[in-house]
């Protein structure tokens, strides 16, 4: 069996709980529940594209589980003093982990969706977002595209501008892969995206 640790960084990245969470480890429940609640929203199973409707519903037990872990306080010491969790268990709880989700918060509807998409674009939450996928991928816009969460075709122009504000302000470097990209990749992205958009019919949520 796949430990926790191992899916962590296989879907977000990162082996750290708090890092998952993109939360400080001094962070209090309220702050834990909503960034769970806010990343899970992004890839619940319901919500998503069928073809990374899989994806998705291992990434949102994932997430279930850390939370379960974080949102305990004897298991939280333990986490934050050794780093270890009872796998165990944890993987009992979570087997209905659609029904635990629930539990924590009200059913989701179109209308959630699109006021949340309506507050995440221009927060400073897309912005964290974008500076760390424009990090990871040194400038890849595949990749910045692929990660950050409601992005298609459409919305290039508007990232490109942000992200070369940030690079004008010396909040990230320059990488020439983003500033020197080829036309031929633009829109070989440009077709593949769009074509997306168009089957896809409604809401494109990345991984």
């Amino acid at each position: 069996m796949t430990s926790l640790l191992d899916l962590c960084e296989q879907y977000f990245g990162a082996r750290d709980f708090y890092e998952v969470l993109k939360i400080s480890r001094k962070a209090n429940d309220k702050q834990i529940k909503k960034a769970y609640h806010q990343l899970s929203l992004l890839v619940h199973p319901d919500r998503v594209e069928e073809d990374i409707k899989a994806e998705a519903t291992e990434k949102f037990k994932v997430l279930g589980r850390i939370y379960s872990i974080l949102s305990d306080n004897e298991k939280r010491k333990i986490y934050d003093q050794s780093g270890q969790y009872d796998e165990e268990s944890e993987e009992v709880m979570m087997r209905n982990w659609a029904d635990y989700w629930k539990s924590l918060f009200k059913k989701i509807s179109v209308e959630d969706i699109n006021n949340y998409e309506k507050n995440y674009k221009g927060s400073e939450i897309e912005i964290k977002d974008l500076k760390r996928a424009y990090m990871d991928s040194k400038g890849d816009m595949d990749y910045i595209l692929e990660t950050v969460p409601f992005t298609n075709c459409d919305d290039e122009p508007r990232i490109h501008s942000i992200i070369q504000g940030l690079i004008e302000k010396g909040e990230v470097p320059e990488y020439k892969a983003f500033t020197e990209e080829n036309d031929k990749k633009k829109q070989r992205r440009k077709r593949k995206y769009c074509l997306e958009a168009v089957v896809g019919g409604g809401l494109l949520v990345r991984r």
